[in-house]
């Protein structure tokens, strides 16, 4: 019975890519089969086999299970200690660049895409950058350009903000409007959100600085292997990678490349050979 539900999971995520474009095929097992058992309890389908044709003919079942298993976990300056080394040891050496692309892969919503704009602006850098902020999911992208986002999360982000280094308040970055936050418009006007598959699109542009913190987490070996060698390709001589805390550059075939800045901020750059 095992082998036949493995093998309904596989049938799956191989008709969800033919159709649709979104590769699944390589997330990690144990989170792919969660988030496949969950959409199946909420729809009431028994059986995998069942789902398939729910997904390939019903365009609101396939968008659902597709924003399933791109859900995203994010706030804003998530890990405060390794914003801190990241604004103390990073930024200071990109100031000596006359222009700046910055990729942020797997956006998600946004929040950590306005924490890095802010550090940006407070060091002076945010007029001459510009932000790609990608994901593969068309939902959070677009809540994530609208920079619309709950009231009741300020009082962790403020203190995140603060612990982080922050040099004012956070709130002369937003206004708030009923039970909301609104970013300003000169934290957006640099950012361009796009959408952008990391497991199937090629890169676009020779960036200074990739964050991509809490995605490779929810992918296989061979996957991790392939963003890496795709990051790799996209950061010239001394550029700089930024992953999540349970991340690891060290085990993959790009990690020959790099230099480690800081293990425990898991912050990299690029080899000049």
């Amino acid at each position: 019975m095992k082998n036949l539900e493995e093998i309904e999971i596989r049938l799956l995520l191989e008709a969800i890519f033919q159709h649709f474009g979104n590769d699944f095929r390589e997330y990690a097992s144990p989170t792919i089969n969660r988030r496949i058992r969950k959409f199946m309890d909420e729809q009431g389908v028994q059986r995998i086999s069942d789902l398939i044709p729910l997904v390939l003919y019903d365009e609101n079942i396939s968008s659902n299970l597709i924003h399933n298993f791109s859900i995203p976990v994010t706030e804003m300056f998530r890990d405060p200690k390794i914003y801190l080394y990241f604004k103390n040891k990073v930024l200071p050496k990109l100031k000596s660049y006359p222009e700046l692309k910055i990729w942020h892969a797997g956006c998600a919503t946004g929040e950590e895409v306005y924490s890095v704009a802010i550090f940006l602006k407070e060091a002076g850098l945010l007029d001459r950058c510009i932000i790609y902020a990608t994901d593969c999911n068309d939902v959070v992208l677009e809540k994530a350009k609208k920079g619309i986002f709950g009231i009741d999360q300020v009082k962790l982000w403020s203190k995140n903000y603060h612990k982080a280094g922050g040099e004012k308040t956070l709130s002369e970055y937003y206004h708030s409007k009923y039970d909301s936050i609104i970013f300003n418009q000169d934290l957006k006007q640099n950012i361009v959100f796009s959408n952008h598959n990391l497991t199937v699109d090629e890169s676009f542009a020779e960036i200074n600085l990739i964050l991509c913190r809490n995605v490779l987490i929810y992918f296989n070996k061979d996957l991790q292997n392939k963003v890496f060698d795709l990051f790799d390709r996209s950061l010239p001589h001394y550029g700089y990678l930024w992953i999540g805390e349970k991340e690891n550059l060290r085990f993959s075939t790009a990690f020959d490349h790099f230099e480690i800045m800081d293990e425990k901020s898991k912050i990299y750059r690029k080899l000049s050979v």
